[in-house]
């Protein structure tokens, strides 16, 4: 099923995109999507679908892509590392989740959270002696580089945190705070 025909002019418009270009990219004449976007013409279903289409693909080319956003600077420990460790690395940058790698393989993710169910119970000693593996969450989930934004706003609410890898190379990490650099 397709979306309303008077849904054409507001995606034309918001990608940038002329009545002319739309016309040429579809092979539908201009004076026709003048007619479809104002209600005076009711194109066939195929030329409807055809030009949801090149709007479609048009749209997710300009979209923001996860790469845009993620923090290309990840902060990093690894699951031998103490719960004092994560405290402190997450204290001196201001963060409230970290991955933990295993070389380059990520195994989980230590939170904010995470730490205040532990250090509630347990003494600077036992916190140097508790290594994060004993109390990291599961690996949180990767993206594509080229993944749309507009994809990740489900998982960014049930996760803590979100990878960017881009060839097979973790390069990104996404948070709830960069999903505010897309409020204009």
């Amino acid at each position: 099923m397709l979306p309303r025909l008077e849904s054409i002019k507001q995606a034309r418009v918001k990608i940038g995109l002329t009545q002319q270009k739309l016309a040429s990219l579809t092979g539908v004449s201009t004076s026709m999507i003048n007619q479809i976007e104002s209600g005076r013409c009711q194109p066939s279903y195929g030329t409807a679908r055809k030009i949801f289409e090149v709007l479609w693909s048009l749209d997710s080319q300009s979209s923001t892509k996860a790469g845009d956003i993620c923090s290309k600077e990840i902060a990093k420990l690894k699951s031998h590392d103490s719960l004092q460790d994560a405290i402190k690395k997450m204290q001196e940058l201001s963060i409230s989740q970290m991955p933990i790698f295993e070389g380059t393989e990520v195994v989980g993710v230590i939170t904010e959270d995470g730490i205040v169910k532990h250090i509630l119970d347990s003494d600077e000693t036992e916190r140097k002696r508790i290594k994060i593996s004993e109390i990291m969450d599961a690996r949180p989930p990767i993206v594509d580089y080229n993944t749309p934004v507009k994809t990740l706003v489900s998982l960014i609410r049930y996760s803590k945190c979100v990878l960017v890898s881009k060839q097979s190379k973790i390069v990104g990490i996404i948070t709830a705070s960069d999903t505010l650099k897309l409020v204009d």
